[in-house]
């Protein structure tokens, strides 16, 4: 059959009228109405019985009390079904928001919850569980760069080329919803914002090696205070530097300077080393003259009251005994004197006795025995003193009688 055939769509065969003979017009309304009402009927049990048979030569179609009953319960269908889509459910982690002709009405927690169906009323789901990440000078890989938000003027004037990721959460539902319009777009550029402002106030060494921590940290600090400025209801929860680096152009003579910088703190340390070793070394060889000398001072100062005090001693003695003082000042001066040489002094005056002595043997011997005084001859065990022969009167009787005396007396 051809798309231009007459009859297309009127039942095929059945003729060149179709199956209503002459009659080309729309369907009866009427007829399909009543049709629908009859098989209602007969879902609830209305279906006539067979004596209920319409009389001959009336119309056979439902009356108007069968006719509003079907409206009824269709009309019972549809309300039941606009009231039961106000059901929804709020699971765990989430809030309702219930809006009213667009208006905010009320915030629901989970569980299973109704409001008037729309168009009265209507509802939005929010996850405030869920951490939202924004990504800042890159998208989805550090090497796919976004130069207009990554490139940042540094407070030296220099660029840095810094990629950094925000993650945040929703605390407030009302103002996540209805103060801004595109919160997550807000929250990107206040990070922009604060990031900028934070690098602006860094010089270049503190953003690439000394506190890209405390960048961040200073970073998600103002961008909170930004954002609760503009009641956006968003919390911060982290700012993660991802990368930071001068640009590419430059990277080569960058590099040179910070090998530069390397080498100067290098040779700083070997300096610091090398001073670290000398000055401790110096300032203990300066304590420690310092302390020899206040050692020498001490004990010249103590040898001069010593000497002072002897003087004073010796001198009340000379005014009590002028001669014997004086004769026991020479003698104690000559001893001295003599006990540091090896001569042997006589006396050639007197009564002419010649005393051998073996000086030889003296000598030998006082050196054998140091603690011995020169000119002493130390007894042999078991052997009698010799006795010297008793010097005649005379000057040297008596010089040799006073030293005894003098002998006695120490």
């Amino acid at each position: 059959m051809s798309l231009n055939d007459p009859n297309w769509g009127r039942g095929g065969s059945r003729g060149p009228q179709g199956p209503g003979g002459g009659k080309q017009g729309p369907p009866d309304l009427d007829e399909l109405w009543r049709n629908f009402n009859r098989k209602l009927s007969e879902l609830f049990g209305r279906r006539r019985g067979a004596g209920d048979q319409p009389p001959e030569g009336r119309d056979s179609g439902p009356s108007n009390s069968q006719i509003g009953g079907g409206a009824g319960i269709v009309a019972a269908l549809i309300l039941a079904v606009w009231l039961a889509s106000g059901f929804y459910i709020v699971v765990e982690g989430t809030r309702g928001v219930v809006l009213t002709f667009g208006k905010f009405a009320e915030e629901t927690n989970s569980g299973l919850r109704w409001r008037m169906p729309w168009p009265i009323q209507s509802h939005e789901i929010v996850n405030l569980s869920q951490v939202r990440t924004l990504e800042i000078g890159y998208r989805n890989s550090v090497k796919t760069k976004v130069l207009k938000e990554s490139l940042l003027l540094t407070d030296d004037e220099n660029i840095v080329d810094l990629q950094f990721a925000v993650q945040y959460t929703v605390k407030d539902v009302r103002d996540y919803v209805f103060n801004n319009k595109r919160p997550d777009e807000a929250v990107m550029q206040a990070a922009e914002t604060a990031a900028r402002e934070i690098i602006g106030k860094s010089r270049m060494d503190q953003i690439l090696y000394e506190s890209r921590e405390e960048i961040a940290i200073k970073t998600r600090q103002l961008m909170q205070v930004i954002l609760d400025r503009y009641k956006t209801g968003v919390s911060i929860s982290n700012v993660t530097i991802q990368n930071a680096q001068p640009p590419e152009q430059v990277q080569a003579a960058f590099d040179d300077a910070v090998k530069a910088g390397q080498d100067r703190e290098r040779q700083k340390n070997e300096g610091q080393s090398y001073a670290n070793d000398v000055i401790p070394k110096a300032r203990g060889t300066a304590a420690r003259v310092m302390q020899e000398a206040e050692g020498y001072k001490q004990r010249v100062i103590a040898n001069a009251d010593g000497e002072a005090t002897r003087f004073k001693q010796v001198l009340a003695e000379y005014s009590k005994a002028p001669a014997v003082t004086r004769e026991r000042i020479y003698l104690d001066t000559m001893q001295q004197i003599l006990s540091s040489t090896s001569k042997i002094l006589t006396d050639s005056k007197g009564s002419g006795n010649l005393l051998y002595l073996p000086l030889d043997k003296l000598i030998q011997r006082s050196s054998q025995d140091p603690a011995a005084p020169e000119g002493i001859v130390p007894p042999k065990p078991g052997a009698a003193p010799e006795a010297l022969p008793s010097p005649e009167g005379g000057p040297r009787s008596r010089d040799s009688s006073l030293r005894n005396r003098e002998r006695g007396e120490r």
